[in-house]
């Protein structure tokens, strides 16, 4: 990473809540092409997460301790903070010297962005801008929100405005949470009800929708120069596993999730003569 930090782009999305269950489930049936399409050999890495909510695992991740793969350890990291005794810093470690990872790579001249899904994201109250004031610049509104059927695509919209806004040399860090696999969710499955509730099923559509909209995403944020991504789940969430309900909680549908890192490559430039 201290190659790739000062001279790619940076994309981390957190696909908020989601189930490593599902995640792999999808994949496997060509269900989420879009996304299958950049994981190393077409499957998800199974990982713990850091935290069992989107607070908890979020201050973590910020801090460079990502997603924990699912087998003993130690794990190099690819992001730390500087600090005596780490026994995950690695040669290939980006090591920064500020408390968290964002302002770490606004140190190394990146413009840090957050584009907000869940009500950690906010701003509308003090716990509500801690995360995203992390960043130089933040993004929330309503429809970016867990109860909007059209959230990601709105989501990735204010992405694409953000990376055409910016000058083209400019290196960015874009973090995007993906509020629609949170509940509500019902609204992506054709036919449930409100009365019916969310399901795994309905989770599982959730997904798919968001697959039909991340290539817009991936095509901005690699749009200027190669850039280097991150997907993964915050933690994942039981829908009546051995009788429990939601997330914040001990249970291996909550802290099992998906994760990923891939390079986007830039388009090629077009040649002289070509049509533009």
């Amino acid at each position: 990473m201290g190659e790739v930090v000062g001279s790619h782009d940076l994309l981390l999305v957190t696909l908020d809540t989601l189930r490593y269950d599902v995640a792999v489930e999808l994949a496997a049936a060509g269900r989420i092409p879009n996304l299958a399409r950049h994981l190393p050999g077409g499957g998800w890495e199974e990982r713990h997460a850091p935290g069992s909510f989107t607070y908890a695992s979020h201050q973590a991740m910020f801090a460079g301790f990502l997603p924990t793969p699912a087998s003993p350890g130690p794990h190099p990291r690819l992001f730390a903070a500087r600090f005596a005794g780490s026994e995950t810093t690695a040669d290939g470690t980006f090591v920064f010297d500020t408390p968290d990872l964002v302002s770490g790579l606004a140190a190394e001249g990146y413009r840090t962005v957050c584009v907000g899904g869940v009500g950690f994201f906010n701003r509308r109250g003090p716990l509500g801008s801690v995360l995203p004031g992390l960043f130089q610049e933040s993004h929330w509104e309503p429809g970016f929100g867990v109860a909007s059927p059209t959230s990601f695509e709105e989501q990735v919209a204010r992405a694409e405005r953000v990376v055409a806004a910016l000058p083209r040399e400019q290196r960015l860090f874009l973090f995007v949470n993906v509020s629609a696999l949170h509940q509500p969710n019902w609204f992506h499955l054709p036919g449930a009800t409100r009365d019916a509730g969310d399901s795994r099923a309905t989770h599982a559509a959730a997904l798919e929708y968001v697959d039909r909209h991340i290539g817009r995403l991936f095509a901005a944020a690699s749009s200027r120069r190669r850039c280097f991504a991150i997907v993964c789940s915050d933690h994942g969430t039981a829908y009546g596993d051995d009788g429990y309900t939601g997330h914040r909680l001990g249970h291996p549908a909550v802290w099992t999730v998906p994760y990923a890192h891939f390079f986007l490559e830039p388009p090629a430039p077009l040649g002289p003569g070509a049509a533009r």
